[in-house]
């Protein structure tokens, strides 16, 4: 089923479409999902949120973009909202908490994928979402800062102890790569 039929058929309230829906995007909306929340109990949570929402707004779906495209911001718009009922988006971090990579540290490429979201799970809200919004979801600091109700300024001093936060992370394990 292409993509046009399917937001068709979701428009009619056909279940085998939102099954459809579901098999066809769970796993990347999972994903999305998983970036800004640190457990996977909370990323289902807002998964299957996400989908009540998609399932209940599909007539709004303009088709001005990629409908993968909405379904992703719905996904992100709902995780940021669950951060900000279960955890403060504005941590401070202390400036011995931030440190560059190490000069000696050498590239690896052995990192997996797994390692690499825990380490964003290590980050604090605020600097993980804007980090996932920048980095991840290609989103500007004008958006991010719309999003997230923080100034513009913030957003780009968030992304960047973030990048500072995982460059030391990395670090530690002699792994050298720019962020």
């Amino acid at each position: 089923m292409n993509e046009k039929d399917l937001v068709k058929a979701l428009q009619t309230g056909d279940a085998k479409a939102q099954r459809f829906l579901y098999e066809r995007y769970g796993g990347p909306m999972m994903g999305v999902c998983l970036r800004y929340l640190k457990n996977e109990m909370d990323a289902e949570e807002v998964l299957i949120n996400g989908f009540m929402k998609v399932y209940h707004n599909v007539n709004r779906f303009e088709e001005k973009g990629s409908f993968e495209g909405w379904v992703r911001r719905i996904m992100v718009n709902e995780a940021l909202q669950y951060l900000r009922k279960k955890e403060p988006l504005h941590l401070a971090i202390e400036k011995e908490h931030i440190h560059l990579a190490s000069e000696d540290a050498t590239p690896d490429s052995d990192m997996s994928a797994e390692e690499m979201m825990e380490m964003l799970h290590d980050l604090p809200a605020g600097y993980r979402a804007v980090f996932n919004l920048y980095a991840i979801e290609g989103y500007s600091h004008k958006e991010i800062g719309e999003m997230l109700n923080i100034s513009e300024g913030t957003s780009k001093s968030q992304l960047s102890k973030a990048r500072a936060m995982l460059q030391r992370m990395l670090a530690e394990q002699g792994i050298t790569i720019d962020i």
